[in-house]
């Protein structure tokens, strides 16, 4: 199973925000710049994490971005559930596939993922930003700040 590039954002973006200590919100830009990521695939993928209600999203400009939850109690299996949505491992009706009625892959692959998902359960967000991937994430804030002091 891969993850589509939607989840692997959101996850990104979850992560970086567990671990952003500043008073003011992140911006979408600062975002976009840390992970190269499109701006405008992202302004998409944060809408759906604000409909979710795991961050907040302010516009304007003093707008930003903000973890609106305890990273202790999102589960990574709950948030990829959302953003990988219920579409099947394999299309059997888009392909037209004559064993669709009967078949036991499309069984097992179901189990398959949730099973996966079970165990993406176990793991909350609090839990995925601890230790050096967290440091990590710090450090990025820090050289953001520094590299914007500089530019000032």
């Amino acid at each position: 199973m891969r993850l589509t590039r939607f989840s692997d954002i959101g996850l990104r973006v979850l992560m970086y925000l567990a671990k952003d200590t500043r008073a003011s919100s992140v911006t979408v830009a600062e975002v976009a710049q840390q992970f190269d990521v499109p701006h405008n695939h992202l302004v998409k993928v944060v809408g759906t994490l604000a409909k979710m209600g795991w961050i907040d999203a302010m516009r304007g400009r003093n707008g930003g971005i903000r973890l609106a939850i305890d990273p202790a109690t999102l589960k990574i299996g709950g948030v990829l559930r959302v953003l990988e949505g219920d579409d099947e491992v394999v299309d059997c009706e888009g392909i037209g596939c004559r064993l669709s009625g009967d078949c036991r892959l499309r069984h097992a692959l179901r189990e398959g993922v949730e099973a996966f998902y079970k165990a993406m359960d176990v793991y909350t967000l609090g839990e995925v930003v601890s230790g050096n991937t967290g440091e990590h994430i710090v450090r990025m804030h820090q050289r953001f700040l520094g590299d914007r002091a500089l530019a000032a």
